[in-house]
């Protein structure tokens, strides 16, 4: 990346771990040349001795590195000893890390007992209300010499007992002071933590992880990219831990993690990651397991780097300038493309398990919202009640069908045949081949799709550095992603959001095509339209943005979360968050359009969007009142 305005990582065009400062976190360290460390966090009452030792070695026998409990009072934090001790009995002698909100007293105290203690530069020392407060100059600055005098006595203290810190700032909780000078923003998230770091550094104290964590994949991957800029400008090199907050449950909670965490880990950064699932605490550990271990399949190589121009602005979103060749390309979504290639005859069958409705009436097929758009056969033969309501690709040696949608396996077969598609010819390249020259042929067809193979287990810096190419040659063609696995579900599910969700999120891919003969081809669209909601790319679905559970959870929120979405899951398009307490949840959910946030005992408030609606509800009755809310608001449909 020659242009060092936008350099945030080693290299775009070939996988390099970006090597930080070494932290020792009790015994286990992090950065530098050290695993990428797992962990996760309790949902038991800190105060819970026993439940709380149970939960923590549940997590530490999944695999985790660290444990994190939150700390809600000093009476909270003052138990974390018991709580060390009695797993220190059994054997259990790893970190444990408290989670502080809103107090500076509750985090020092931690700091003498545990080996690492989280904050929230959000609401350290700052506050934030639901009042929207200006600052002048003189006023932001006084604040900041406010935190500079608690925080000094937090790194005193970390300093005496060798207690690292992780500066966490969320999305969700910023400070209304750092609102009103950056917005709501990725820049005013790395400024809210740059702030504790020039004190940090004026200290002379270097025990620091930093993390800059928010449920919008964009916006997260946004923000620990500047983090990384500024930090190389500022020659700062901080550890880093990576989570999307809020995840969810099930394949969406996995997806969309993956898709976060492993965009920026493809990358070469970030030094330890937590998964943050709606579910068990230990469930976490074996997805961070296996987006950890595709990491370490990816190598470093020697790559001959093109002089390249960046076209795109890595610290925002902004989709790749290409042509519309029928409904690919331009503004659209990307598109899913099904690949049935691998059958002898495609029958109605194998268009139902895509989620097609065959419609006798009309004598044609109808599509779903998760439908895919395309559906290649290859050489196959079909045998369909009806072809209407189908946009069919077939192999360009496919002679039985009408030749709209026609692919080619190379360049050089598209220039020698004399059959073309007489709307789209798909064109498959192995970037791993020559294509330098023959591609500038390309730059004035207008009926050209690049579907992007490539089977190196750099697949995203192939990918990237292809279209990177063509775009300093202005061939604006648009481009499909291919990518064949052979794992189970669960490993393809992981594998496939690392490797497309950078993609997405850059906005460089126009679609994309996920093969395995392992895997019934509904489930992989399925998983191509999740990795698509997940990057913000094309919503097909209702968006749940639910928290993971933690001590300050004030309902069973797993429970809930699979009532809500029970009764929700047809509202395509509606964001609805699911919070258990207020700590992030207003800002978390800052582009939900409905929010079901715990605020006490058995006590529910209701948002439409930011504003509080409905305060306080029993919790037996918060859930029926939200559809209520749905309902007035006009976004209800019947299912």
């Amino acid at each position: 990346m020659k242009n060092f305005k936008f350099k945030y990582c080693n290299n775009l065009y070939s996988y390099s771990r970006f090597i930080t400062n070494e932290v020792f976190v009790g015994e286990i360290p992090l950065g530098k040349n050290n695993p990428i460390r797992l962990q996760s966090m309790t949902n038991t009452d800190t105060l819970d001795t026993n439940g709380s030792v149970e939960q923590c070695i549940k997590i530490f026998d999944a695999g985790a590195d660290y444990v994190r409990l939150t700390v809600q009072t000093n009476k909270h934090a003052e138990n974390l000893k018991n709580i060390k001790d009695e797993l220190i009995k059994k054997g259990y002698d790893k970190p444990l890390i408290a989670d502080v909100h809103f107090n500076a007293n509750i985090a020092e105290t931690s700091a003498k007992i545990v080996e690492k203690v989280r904050i929230n530069p959000g609401n350290y020392s700052d506050k934030k209300t639901s009042e929207n407060e200006t600052y002048n100059e003189q006023q932001f600055e006084s604040e900041i010499v406010k935190i500079e005098e608690k925080f000094s006595k937090l790194i005193e203290i970390c300093k005496k007992n060798k207690t690292v810190l992780r500066i966490g700032s969320n999305h969700g909780s910023l400070s209304n002071r750092i609102i009103s000078k950056y917005g709501d923003t990725p820049e005013g998230m790395v400024e809210s933590v740059f702030e504790f770091l020039r004190i940090a550094k004026k200290n002379n104290f270097d025990d620091i992880v930093i993390s800059l964590k928010s449920s919008n994949t964009r916006v997260m991957v946004f923000a620990y990219r500047l983090l990384k800029n500024r930090m190389l400008l500022e020659k700062m090199n901080f550890p880093i831990h990576l989570g999307v907050t809020e995840a969810g449950d099930s394949d969406d909670g996995r997806i969309k993690s993956a898709v976060g965490i492993g965009t920026l880990l493809i990358d070469g950064i970030g030094d330890t990651i937590r998964v943050s699932l709606t579910e068990e605490p230990e469930a976490e550990i074996p997805v961070a397991k296996q987006i950890v271990e595709y990491i370490a399949t990816k190598k470093e190589e020697q790559v001959s780097e093109f002089d390249f121009k960046l076209t795109n602005n890595p610290f925002e979103y902004s989709k790749r300038n290409s042509i519309i060749v029928d409904n690919i390309g331009g503004n659209n979504f990307p598109v899913v493309i099904a690949d049935l290639s691998d059958k002898e005859i495609i029958n109605d069958k194998d268009i139902i398990e895509l989620s097609f409705e065959l419609k006798p009436i009309e004598n044609q097929w109808i599509r779903k919202d998760n439908s895919p758009d395309y559906i290649y056969i290859g050489n196959s033969d079909i045998n369909l009640s009806y072809n209407k309501g189908l946009k069919i690709i077939k192999n360009y040696l496919n002679h039985n069908l009408k030749s709209e949608f026609v692919l080619f396996d190379s360049i050089d077969i598209y220039m020698e045949s004399k059959i073309k598609g007489e709307k789209i010819n798909f064109i498959e390249i192995d970037n791993s081949g020559n294509y330098c020259e023959k591609i500038v042929n390309f730059k004035k067809e207008k009926n050209i799709v690049f579907i992007l193979k490539n089977d190196n287990i750099n697949f995203v810096a192939k990918q990237r550095k292809f279209i990177q190419f063509i775009d300093n040659k202005q061939i604006n063609a648009p481009v499909i992603s291919k990518k064949v696995y052979f794992d189970n579900f669960n490993e393809t599910l992981i594998k496939s959001s690392i490797d497309f969700g950078p993609l997405l999120i850059d906005g460089l891919i126009d679609g994309a095509i996920i093969s395995n003969n392992k895997i019934l081809n509904g489930k992989l669209v399925d998983i191509v339209f999740g990795i698509f909601q997940a990057s913000r790319s094309r919503v097909f679905k209702t968006e749940y943005i639910s928290c993971p559970s933690c001590g300050r959870t004030l309902f069973d929120i797993q429970e809930v979360t699979t009532k809500i979405k029970k009764l929700t899951n047809h509202l395509k398009g509606l964001k609805i968050g699911i919070m258990g307490c207020i700590v992030n949840g207003p800002g978390e959910m800052s582009d939900a359009d409905y929010g079901y946030v715990g605020t006490g005992i058995d006590k529910v408030s209701l948002y439409k969007g930011q504003q509080i609606v409905k305060k306080s509800i029993p919790s037996k009755n918060a859930v029926d009142e939200l559809i209520k809310l749905i309902k007035e608001n006009g976004d209800w449909i019947e299912s």
